[in-house]
C-alpha cells in the first residue's frame, strides 16, 4: 500500500524565517537573528519569540486537538480513525557553529556529514500509525476512498509544479485540511489585505544580495579565495552551493545501490577544504559583521517604509495565535 504524500508550495513569508534563522554573529552564535529588525515581526508571524519548550507544548496541544478533530471528520465520511498521537520534537540539538573552525574543520558545510546524523530516527524506531492495521484490512478501492477522505483529492497534472509541488487550499485537503484550518484558522498572511506587502518583503530579500555594501564585500572575499586556490565563486554563497550542487546532481543520476562510501568521503574532504578557505576569507574580511551590518540598516530602511503595513500585518498575526 502506497501511503499517499502531500506537497504544496508554502507562502513566500515562510521561507523568509529561515533566511533570518540562517544569520549569525562573526562568533558563530545565532545573536544577529535576534538583532534583524525584521526578526520582530517574524516572531510574531511564526511564533518563533517562543522557547523549544513553549513551542513543544503548544505543538502537542494542537496536534491532540487537530486529530481529535480528523477522528470526527472520519468518521462523518464512514470510516475509522484513532487520533495518532505526536511525534514532533522541538529541541535544536548540537549548536550549529560555522564561524568556529574546529566545528568547520569536522563538518565542513554539513553537506556530506553533520551533527547527530546517526541519531536520526529510525522508521522502526517512529511512532506506528495506530490506523495501520484498520486501512490494511480495507480493499484497494476503500483506501483510495480512505485517503482521499483523510488527505483529498491527488492533485492533476495541472495543478503540480515541476518539482511535484502544488497550492495548498485547506478547502480541498480532506479531513486534514478541515482541521487544520479550524484550529489554525485562515492564515492572515495569506489574505488579500496584506499582498502587497508580502510581495514587497519577498523581493526586499530576492534582492538584498544585490546590497552596493554586499556586493563589494562579495568581490573582496571572492579576491581572497582567488588567491587561496579557489577560483570562481563571486559569492560567499556560491561555495557551499557548488557542494549541495555536486551532491544533487549525484544522487539524480545514481542508481538504487547509491553512492559508495569512498566517493561519499572524497567528496566531504573537499567540502570541509573549501568551507575552511572559506572560513578564513570570511575571517580575513570580516564578512559577516560587515554583511549583517548592510542587511539590518536595509532592513531599517524597509520598515520605515512600510511601518503601516507590517505594524497591521503583526497585530492580525498575533491576533491569530491560539
Amino acid at each position: 500500500m502506497h501511503r499517499k504524500t502531500l506537497r504544496w508550495a508554502a507562502p513566500a513569508a515562510i521561507g523568509l524565517v529561515f533566511v533570518l534563522a540562517g544569520c549569525t554573529a562573526a562568533d558563530g552564535s545565532a545573536d544577529a537573528a535576534e538583532e534583524s529588525p525584521l526578526s520582530e515581526y517574524f516572531s510574531a508571524f511564526y511564533g518563533s519569540d517562543m522557547s523549544e519548550e513553549e513551542q513543544q507544548a503548544k505543538f502537542e496541544k494542537e496536534n491532540k486537538q487537530r486529530e481529535e478533530l480528523v477522528a470526527q471528520c472520519m468518521q462523518d465520511e464512514g470510516f475509522e480513525y484513532i487520533p495518532a498521537p505526536s511525534s514532533m520534537s522541538f529541541s535544536s540539538g548540537t549548536e550549529w557553529k560555522p564561524e568556529d573552525r574546529d566545528f568547520v574543520a569536522q563538518w565542513g558545510y554539513g553537506a556530506v556529514e553533520y551533527p547527530e546524523a546517526d541519531e536520526q530516527t529510525e522508521p522502526e524506531q517512529m511512532t506506528p500509525d495506530p490506523n495501520s492495521d484498520y486501512v490494511m484490512a480495507l480493499s484497494e478501492s476503500e483506501q483510495a476512498a480512505y485517503y482521499e477522505a483523510l488527505y483529498g483529492p491527488t492533485p492533476s497534472e495541472e495543478e503540480m509544479s515541476e518539482d511535484g509541488s502544488y497550492e495548498y487550499n485547506w478547502e480541498t485537503a480532506g479531513c486534514n485540511g478541515w482541521a487544520s484550518h479550524e484550529i489554525s484558522g485562515d492564515d492572515p498572511l495569506q489574505s488579500d489585505e496584506f499582498a502587497d506587502v508580502m510581495d514587497a518583503i519577498t523581493k526586499f530579500y530576492e534582492n538584498s544580495s544585490s546590497l552596493p555594501a554586499i556586493v563589494d564585500l562579495d568581490r573582496e572575499w571572492s579576491a581572497c579565495m582567488d588567491a587561496a586556490g579557489y577560483p570562481g565563486f563571486a559569492t560567499q554563497a556560491d561555495a557551499q552551493n557548488s557542494i549541495f550542487d555536486e551532491l544533487n546532481e549525484m544522487y539524480e543520476t545514481m542508481t538504487e545501490a547509491g553512492p559508495d562510501q569512498a566517493t561519499m568521503d572524497e567528496i566531504h574532504e573537499r567540502e570541509v577544504e573549501l568551507a575552511l578557505a572559506d572560513l578564513d576569507c570570511r575571517k580575513e574580511t570580516d564578512y559577516r559583521a560587515k554583511y549583517d551590518k548592510a542587511q539590518f540598516d536595509a532592513e531599517e530602511q524597509f520598515i520605515a517604509d512600510h511601518k503601516t503595513e507590517l505594524e497591521a500585518m503583526k497585530a492580525a498575526a498575533e491576533q491569530a495565535r491560539p
